[in-house]
């Protein structure tokens, strides 16, 4: 199904051709002066240096096909050559039904038959989630259900961190707390000797403390490197090990992506990508791509475009050792071999854009890839606090990511009068889900290209533009819903006449696709939260200036329940792509 401006610049391309002009000038846009009119075409303005005419007569002319168009009330000119369009009350009615009818909710299957590879979360195994985390995982999660509503096989990998140095240092701080552990006996024997219990709490403090006495302990440092080498070539304790805290890590960070909303695919980390280390040396070697450089391994991608400095990609330090473009190029390898993707997304802080410059020009020399496989990073910015720096705790410290839901949910808890609720834990799922939409339209209501200032209490809101309204709105369609005993029509009587909030109402769902259209293009997911919000705003209008179940007229009250049906639907449809749950009650 074409979308309404696709659908509208049809019938004025059509009228176009038929006074003899491209096709391509009949494109219209939303109105720059809606006080005069709903849509309008400027392509007479094009047409005027074309073919050396006042544009007044090209749009004159385009005007008279456009009489009879049952989409248009009216199609005027205004000088010095602009078409103006308000579109009649009934075919936009008609326009809102068949949305509603479409498979697809009319949303442009544009990546059908594609499988778009996701990167999104990329936390490291054995450290606590903090707010740092939180950008990668909620815009990853709305751009892969952004490109599977547009028909794509979307697939979410977490891409862990759970290799390297850092894995050595975790594993020597708990020798030396744990000497007696059988995993540290050269005579180990994973099968009859089980790994004992390793509290999350315990292992959320050894990386840290482990990296700071790396700094300033030689002895423990060169013990860390030790660890990762013989873990590396999975020594059978070491590795046991490793397996142990990788499965208490992951279910902890499992629990704090349930909480907001979260969900991958598959749980891949660098490690995985291990097996795949070789194969990528071989055919950068056999391409004559890898360069001795001080003992290191490097690929040259410099170009003669490059207005700055290139640094060549490492490939293998001069130890050997692997660095993160190493694992993230083997990576692309073992994403072929098992997904053979059409795209791959990464989500991933905007700061580390010359990293991915690096990495993508390397895949393009050596040919990881399939052909046409396009490499994308989508850089977000920080968050930060009200100083306008990133933000912090009290005492300057990183807010772990459970801090920041708890204190968002010990506010909206409050904000919540327990006589609402069926039970306390009603209140508290209600509590729990509103706090998290807070959160998360809060940062997705942005570019996810620019930093954003994090307020609990504005976001926690109902008024404004906020999570916690659109929640509030769609609770209350759903409670006026529930207190009519009518059936509710599922589509619209297109014979009616519409007052001017419902026909504000019926344009914002109707221009819904275009806003998913801008998101599938730029991978923003603000242009959701926008058409959602605004919706919002427009069933407000509707809600207070029209009546809905104290209508005396039959025909008039079943119409504008069907819109509210309509509008929930709608705005159902949007959230859900931005990963917020909804609640029943506020």
């Amino acid at each position: 199904m074409k979308t309404i401006l696709e659908t509208l610049s049809a019938f004025c391309g059509q009228a176009f051709a038929a006074c003899g002009y491209p096709e391509e000038f009949g494109a219209v846009t939303e109105s720059d002066r809606p006080d005069i009119c709903q849509f309008q075409c400027n392509g007479a303005m094009k047409g005027a240096k074309l073919y050396k005419m006042p544009p007044f007569k090209i749009a004159s002319a385009v005007v008279e096909k456009l009489q009879g168009v049952p989409a248009f009330e009216k199609a005027v000119m205004a000088m010095p050559g602009f078409i103006n369009l308000t579109l009649n009350s009934g075919w936009l009615s008609e326009f809102v039904n068949e949305t509603h009818r479409d498979e697809y909710k009319g949303i442009p299957q544009t990546l059908k038959g594609q499988t778009v590879l996701v990167d999104y979360g990329g936390p490291n195994v054995a450290k606590p989630l903090h707010i740092g985390h939180l950008r990668s995982a909620i815009i990853g999660e709305s751009v892969k259900r952004i490109a599977k509503a547009a028909g794509a096989n979307a697939i979410g990998d977490i891409h862990l961190g759970d290799w390297g140095l850092q894995m050595g240092l975790v594993i020597t701080e708990l020798k030396e707390r744990h000497p007696d552990w059988p995993c540290f006996s050269p005579d180990f024997d994973a099968e009859k000797e089980p790994i004992p219990p390793i509290a999350i709490e315990e292992l959320n403090e050894v990386y840290p403390c482990a990296s700071a006495k790396s700094k300033t302990d030689a002895a423990f440092s060169a013990a860390a490197h030790e660890a990762t080498v013989r873990l590396q070539k999975k020594d059978p304790g070491f590795y046991a090990l490793w397996k142990a805290f990788m499965a208490v890590s992951k279910a902890d960070m499992k629990k704090i992506y349930d909480r907001l909303n979260v969900s991958f695919e598959y749980w891949y980390g660098e490690s995985d990508a291990e097996d795949y280390v070789d194969a990528l040396l071989e055919v950068l070697q056999s391409k004559g791509l890898l360069e001795e450089s001080d003992g290191a391994k490097v690929v040259q991608v410099s170009n003669e475009e490059d207005t700055a400095p290139m640094p060549p990609v490492i490939i293998k330090k001069s130890d050997n050792s692997n660095i993160y473009a190493t694992t993230d190029l083997a990576t692309m390898i073992q994403r072929r071999k098992l997904f053979d993707p059409d795209a791959l997304w990464y989500v991933v802080d905007k700061r580390q854009g010359l990293h991915f410059t690096q990495i993508f020009r390397c895949e393009k020399l050596a040919g990881l890839l399939k052909d046409g496989c396009s490499c994308e990073h989508l850089g977000f910015g920080t968050m930060n606090g009200a100083d306008g720096k990133p933000f912090k705790t009290r005492d300057g410290g990183v807010m772990q990511l459970t801090g920041l839901l708890d204190t968002a949910y010990e506010k909206a808890l409050a904000n919540l009068e327990p006589s609402k609720f069926q039970s306390p834990e009603h209140r508290q799922q209600v509590a729990d889900r509103l706090s998290v939409a807070s959160i998360k339209f809060g940062d997705l209501i942005n570019n996810r290209s620019k930093d954003y200032i994090f307020d609990f209490d504005r976001f926690l809101s109902c008024e404004g533009k906020t999570g916690a309204y659109l929640l509030y709105t769609i609770t209350r369609i759903t409670s006026l819903l529930k207190r009519t005993s009518e059936e509710v029509p599922t589509e619209l009587d297109a014979s009616l006449s519409l007052t001017p909030a419902e026909t504000a109402l019926l344009l914002c769902l109707s221009s819904a696709s275009e806003s998913f259209k801008k998101a599938l293009a730029e991978r923003a997911p603000n242009y959701i939260a926008e058409a959602a919000y605004s919706i919002a705003c427009a069933f407000s209008t509707f809600y207070h200036d029209d009546r809905i179940l104290s209508e005396e007229d039959p025909l008039k009250r079943k119409n504008r329940l069907a819109l509210c049906a309509l509008t929930k639907e709608r705005m159902l449809f949007l959230t859900d792509l931005l990963a917020i749950q909804t609640v029943d009650v506020m």
